[in-house]
């Protein structure tokens, strides 16, 4: 296939996409609006699946790359009630399947894959339309592309999903809070234990408390709260500590070495809020066009968007190489499937988020401890 991709967005579904169609000797640029690959924090952990995530690895050739990133035993998962009371210890034994890695260097070794000037680094899109042979790409620079095959991967705003869909994201009634605590194994010795080697978890109705041990002795908390937007607005009028304690304050009567994951964070508040996109996003085929990633089937916290973006681009890379004188199936296959597995996925996250934000009075914690177990015994069987 000779019809060169153009891709807009950079994140792990975007340089996937490219780095599978470099292997298969499909030419693609993706222009990406960050100035820089360092210009922002790229985020925390992220647990990368052997049914999804690792499938995109292993199409991309870099296997190899990819197991000298994992942080070995953070798969060890614990699950607390906010008490302190420990209700799951589930160990690294190594047979999980979903191993963790910093999404910032997933993301560098996806970027060093690629030749020199694939991506195309400060290239705002400001609009796209359809033109004569293909679509028009303007960026806010001035320039602008004509893509005879464009994929928007360019997330939860994308400026590309216009082209298919009306949809648009609605905010979900939640948001994470974060910061990080350094060398908190001597500076918060209390927190460090009750997280323990790997993640956290920490549920109550409306309430959620998460953490990630990420290299050494750092640990990143997430607060999660059901508020209106307005409540997260008023945080960025505070000072680091002063909002870090209102936040805490939510959590007011959980176990001390819990809420010193909060109160003693080190970083000014980093602040998440979660849309989401219909239950069902579909569309109808438009030709030289598609999505993958956020930008077609944004979901809530679910542990599924990094892993569904990295199978969407190795996925829609290989029918493309399948299909080198018919584009047109390769696309239409590319959405059957994605819409598929997206789905199915919405459905389980619909459920996860009823369970943790449902008033179930002193039970939530038991019964996510529960559905976590339950996941355990599936996956073994």
């Amino acid at each position: 296939m000779q019809t060169p991709v153009t891709i807009i967005g950079a994140g792990l579904g975007g340089l996937t996409l490219a780095r599978v169609l470099y292997v298969h000797g499909i030419p693609a640029t993706i222009y990406e609006a960050e100035p820089s690959p360092m210009s922002r924090s790229q985020g925390g952990l992220l647990d990368i699946h052997d049914y999804n995530g690792q499938i995109a690895v292993e199409a991309a050739g870099l296997m190899d790359e990819f197991r000298g990133l994992i942080l070995e035993g953070r798969q060890q998962m614990r699950i607390l009630d906010p008490d302190g009371t420990v209700l799951l210890d589930h160990p690294d034994d190594g047979t999980g399947g979903r191993p963790e890695l910093l999404r910032g260097e997933l993301r560098q070794m996806l970027l060093d894959s690629l030749p020199d000037g694939t991506v195309q680094w400060g290239r705002k899109v400001s609009g796209v339309r359809t033109v004569d042979g293909g679509h028009e790409v303007s960026f806010a620079d001035g320039g602008s592309v004509v893509a005879k095959l464009l994929v928007g991967a360019d997330g939860a705003w994308s400026k590309v999903r216009p082209l298919l869909s009306d949809a648009t994201p609605e905010y979900m009634g939640l948001a994470f809070v974060e910061t990080y605590l350094y060398e908190a194994d001597t500076r918060h010795p209390a927190a460090a234990k009750v997280v323990g080697g790997g993640g956290m978890g920490a549920p109550a109705p409306g309430l959620r408390i998460m953490v990630h041990r990420e290299r050494g002795d750092t640990l990143h908390t997430y607060a999660m709260l059901n508020k209106p937007q307005e409540w997260f607005d008023a945080l960025d009028d505070l000072d680091t500590a002063d909002a870090l304690a209102r936040v805490a304050a939510e959590f007011k009567g959980w176990a001390p070495e819990i809420l010193e994951l909060i109160e003693g964070g080190d970083t000014a508040p980093i602040l998440r809020r979660h849309y989401t996109l219909p239950g069902v996003h579909r569309w109808e085929r438009t030709p030289g066009v598609t999505l993958i990633g956020d930008a077609a089937h944004l979901r809530g916290p679910n542990g599924e968007g990094a892993n569904l973006a990295m199978l969407d681009g190795s996925d829609l890379a290989e029918l493309l190489a399948a299909h080198p004188d018919d584009v047109e199936t390769a696309l239409a296959l590319h959405e059957e499937r994605m819409f598929a597995r997206s789905e199915e996925i919405a459905a389980e996250s619909a459920e996860m988020v009823k369970r943790i934000t449902t008033d179930n009075g002193k039970d939530t914690a038991k019964i996510v401890a529960d559905g976590f177990r339950q996941m355990l015994a599936k996956k073994r069987s």
